[in-house]
């Protein structure tokens, strides 16, 4: 490897894993699952990426409880059954060279919804499927014509623990070489963490290191269970929006704390504690803020917490361009690039990028049944078209 290679194109070490490239697939909802099992649309989706040149490759949002999916088709971890269902997407993208990676998660309030094909609306009793009970730290509804849900006791909160765990131990049994705790977008554990829905009095509430309890605890436990060699992301929101909400020092203080407890990478995300409409107000009826939409726009977060904590970054948010990932990388900003929609529309971006860079002047990163064909289209469009 030549100091020449553009950073996105070189390896990334994370304990015992080395990582081909920094462009990682972040998770994407499929909505597609059957009680929780994944099937032959999450095989083609998430193996397309790995051939595709992505070095690392999230799974969905998979749910730790039958009742921490967003919807009735999301993915779950909570059956061996489940487990055994991952394992040959988790072969095949190790075998095409990428990580396969896991996002453990539970969608605590905003759980019991339809799929956003059919508007994503609260299931209700009219439903023509069966909502289920949510859960959150405080009886705080998402916003209006949304269930309120059941504030969790101690008890109940020391068996999510124990669930993100068994799922970490069933993860590893599929074969995933990376685990990402979800902690962002108002799922639960992002919901204990902000004070505009977590109202409790107890050890999980109060002030910050209360609202914290709960994901540190899920951090350990996870890490209790995942081997000393194997990396441990966690995705957060790094700022709710309001003054009054989780904030960006907050979360650098946050990042030491799961620093400290064998996190590896942060990934920085933002919002979501509302619900649809999104930002539309916060529960003192004040207009909520996000940050501003654009390119980009999420990489100060990742900056920040690199720069004060050390603890190792990924970016995410309107990154679509080779060079603008290239550049995040380059000023330090960053350790690792997440995408999502752009990957979604094109699943070879990761081999595009290499090209637009100038990493893979002879199409050695594409497969061989792919690469010599790209080879001769090489050679075509040199020879101005003749063939």
């Amino acid at each position: 490897m030549t100091t020449e290679t553009p950073l996105l194109f070189q390896p990334l070490t994370l304990r015992a894993i080395s990582l081909p490239n920094r462009v990682v697939l972040s998770p994407l909802c499929m909505y597609s699952a059957r009680d929780g099992v994944a099937n032959d649309w999450h095989f083609a989706h998430l193996t397309s990426f790995a051939r595709g040149g992505t070095g690392l490759v999230f799974t969905e949002a998979t749910a730790v409880r039958p009742e921490g999916r967003i919807t009735h088709g999301c993915c779950g971890l909570w059956t061996d059954a489940q487990a055994e269902a991952y394992a040959p997407i988790a072969k095949f993208i190790s075998k095409a060279g990428a990580v396969p990676a896991v996002q453990l998660a539970h969608a605590g309030r905003k759980a019991s919804v339809a799929e956003p094909w059919t508007g994503g609306k609260p299931l209700g009793p009219q439903s023509a499927q069966t909502p289920w009970q949510t859960v959150g730290p405080s009886a705080l509804p998402v916003g209006d014509d949304w269930p309120t849900p059941h504030p969790l006791s101690t008890s109940e909160i020391a068996d999510l623990v124990d669930a993100f765990a068994a799922s970490a131990r069933r993860s590893l049994i599929a074969g995933f070489k990376v685990a990402e705790i979800h902690a962002a977008h108002g799922y639960l554990l992002h919901s204990f963490l902000s004070p505009l829905t977590n109202q409790r009095n107890d050890a999980y509430g109060g002030d910050r290191a209360g609202r914290m309890r709960f994901l540190l605890e899920v951090a350990e436990a996870v890490r209790a269970v995942w081997p000393q060699e194997l990396p441990l992301f966690c995705r957060i929101s790094a700022i709710d929006g309001p003054q009054e909400g989780w904030s960006i020092e907050d979360s650098v203080a946050l990042a030491g704390e799961l620093g400290a407890r064998g996190v590896d990478v942060v990934d920085c995300s933002s919002g979501g504690i509302a619900g649809p409409p999104a930002y539309r107000a916060d529960y003192s009826g004040k207009p909520l803020q996000r940050a501003p939409r654009g390119p980009g726009f999420q990489v100060p977060f990742a900056e920040r917490l690199r720069q004060e904590t050390g603890v190792k970054t990924m970016a995410v948010g309107v990154i679509t361009d080779p060079h603008q990932a290239e550049e995040i990388l380059a000023q330090g900003r960053a350790d690792l690039i997440g995408i999502g929609r752009e990957l979604m529309y094109n699943p070879f971006w990761a081999l595009h990028a290499a090209e637009a860079l100038g990493a893979d002047p002879d199409c050695a990163l594409w497969e061989k049944q792919y690469g010599w064909a790209m080879v001769r289209r090489s050679e075509i469009a040199a020879s101005g078209g003749k063939r």
